[in-house]
């Protein structure tokens, strides 16, 4: 590989610029994560890189890092879910677990969060999001005995941040191989277009007419979900007949949390538009319409978990359902899967998750059975029908996000808020 020999070196130099740990360097932070100072300190780094060696060859003596995106483990979505399963895992397993909190949303901070847990002496670092794809171009090299699972980061992403100024956005003109070290890297992204159908496709025949899309940054895994939930909008209104009578609103607010202008934007939506559910796509960008549907009687789709727990906390029965990835899946999987020696499976994989059976919840992309507010309409036996179509090819959804799916119900694109 082409990064290699420079890479050694870096590695050889990084024990004199690692950044400090400062408190919880190691063990369970549940409290206050291992942020990144932006000081620098003798970190010990040749120690951690044996220490990783030895504890990576016999796959059991596992220390398990988690690093945050641009959110934090309270987020009710991917960094929260990630952080719990990893934690849960690692307390049923006797391994040692911190999560790291980056000091800013820059790829610097996320690639000094990696440097402090390989200081800390993580011999594995799971980073959730598209934004770890730097991290893994990066570090992988740098730091050959640690095992990085990414968690929706996908070629396209790697591809962005190794070729640089050039790149034409078209994975497949390049070798993303030559970009990470595909010894140590397991990467995965979802089929979030499957769970956005099936969310969308639940809601019209629950009786919703009137629907909103509320994306939080325009990423692929966001439009995937916007552009899946409409086709399954539409395919519903086509099956009861009430194509005329179903319209959707869509939108992204150009960030991935809540604030007043976004609110202001969903007011508008359930308040004067008569909009009846939005499907709050982006993080803790939820917050927004759980504000302003609670002022009108509308409801709420969530995203990435269950998010009903949540989200009900504001308004008992806000929730329709949640647009789901497996996460917690993947993280066990895994995680038990490098215990058991079993990493060749894994490394250099780009994998994308979706159906892998008849049975909802084996799958990687799915409704939550125990809080979807079933009714006459559609009821769990309906959306096992739908789940085994879909997995045997009956049903089709596409995932091409160059262009808003056409549909027989109106929508309309409003863009982004920011």
């Amino acid at each position: 590989m082409k990064k290699r020999i420079i890479a050694m070196f870096l590695a050889a130099t990084m024990a004199f610029s690692l950044a400090a740990c400062g408190s919880g360097n190691g063990g369970n932070t549940e409290s206050a994560p291992a942020s990144s100072s932006g000081e620098e300190a003798e970190a010990g780094s040749e120690e951690a890189a044996e220490s990783s060696e030895g504890e990576a060859a016999g796959g059991t003596d596992m220390n398990i890092a988690m690093i945050t995106d641009s959110g934090d483990i309270t987020d009710q979505s991917f960094n929260q879910t990630t952080y719990e399963s990893c934690k849960a895992w690692a307390e049923a397993n006797g391994a040692e677990f911190t999560y790291y909190k980056p000091d800013s949303d820059s790829d610097e901070a996320r690639n000094a969060s990696v440097d402090q847990a390989v200081a800390g002496g993580a011999n594995v670092i799971v980073m959730p999001g598209y934004m770890f794809a730097a991290a893994v171009v990066a570090q992988s090299d740098m730091y050959p005995d640690v095992k990085f699972v990414a968690l929706d980061v996908g070629a396209g992403d790697l591809c962005e941040k190794g070729v640089g100024e050039g790149y034409d956005y078209n994975p497949d003109n390049w070798d993303v191989t030559e970009y990470y070290n595909t010894d140590n890297v397991y990467c995965c992204t979802y089929q979030e277009e499957i769970s956005g159908y099936m969310a969308g496709y639940a809601a019209v025949k629950l009786g919703y007419r009137h629907l909103g899309f509320l994306g939080g940054m325009s990423v692929p895994a966001v439009t995937r979900f916007g552009y899946g939930y409409v086709q399954g909008i539409n395919d519903a209104a086509k099956e009861l007949d009430v194509v005329g009578d179903v319209e959707v609103e869509y939108v992204c607010g150009g960030q991935f949390y809540g604030d007043a202008d976004i609110t202001a934007a969903m007011d508008t939506w359930y308040g004067t538009k008569g909009v009846e559910a939005v499907f709050a796509c982006g993080g803790g960008i939820f917050t927004s319409a759980v504000e302003a549907a609670v002022k009108t009687g509308g409801k709420v789709i969530g995203v990435d978990s269950d998010q009903a727990p949540v989200i009900d906390q504001t308004q008992e029965g806000l929730t329709i359902t949640s647009a789901m990835k497996g996460l917690s899946a993947t993280v066990n999987t895994v995680l038990t899967d490098i215990k058991d020696g079993k990493w060749s499976d894994y490394a250099g994989k780009i994998d994308n998750l979706g159906m892998v059976s008849e049975n909802p919840e084996e799958n990687f992309v799915q409704l939550p059975m125990a809080s979807t507010q079933w009714g006459e309409g559609f009821q769990e036996e309906d959306y096992k029908a739908l789940v085994k179509a879909i997995y045997n090819g009956e049903v089709k959804i596409s995932n091409d996000i160059s262009a808003m799916p056409a549909t027989d119900v109106k929508v309309t694109d409003y863009g982004s808020i920011k």
